[in-house]
């Protein structure tokens, strides 16, 4: 295998992570804040209270920990590929985000939404037919 296609196949691969787990861990710590609750108030006391129970709260850190890997994939894949090919191909989790949110939350997605979430995933589909990466690497 070529550098070249090296390269393509795990920009792939860290794409696919980062629009896996970026829903999950938004869907997680949605669902852990909603177990949380609201901040009751300003008050120092009412703050700590609010944090305190956030982070004992499991699906709280679920989600933390799924979103750290979409963090760590995404600064890998910016090591050498393209930010105008990433972020864009990354944009793929709308479509994941609406279906999670659908079918996981049980959240009503009006039609316009998903024209929306469709043009948003056309796009994808046009980045992703490009190269991730067009310019060279600095001299270490």
């Amino acid at each position: 295998m070529t550098l070249a296609k090296h390269l393509h196949f795990k920009t792939v691969v860290l794409i696919l992570i980062m629009i896996s787990v970026a829903p999950l861990g938004d869907v997680f710590l949605g669902k852990g804040m909603k177990q949380v609750g609201a901040m009751a108030g300003w008050a120092p006391a009412a703050l700590f209270h609010f944090f305190f129970r956030a982070f004992t709260t499991g699906t709280v850190w679920v989600g933390i920990s799924l979103l750290l890997t979409f963090f760590v994939a995404y600064l890998v894949v910016l090591s050498w590929a393209d930010y105008s090919y990433v972020q864009p191909a990354s944009a793929a989790s709308y479509g994941l985000i609406a279906l999670m949110a659908h079918f996981v939350l049980h959240e009503t997605i009006s039609p316009t939404r998903w024209a929306g979430v469709l043009v948003i995933c056309t796009g994808v589909f046009v980045v992703g037919h490009t190269h991730p990466r067009t310019t060279e690497h600095p001299a270490p």
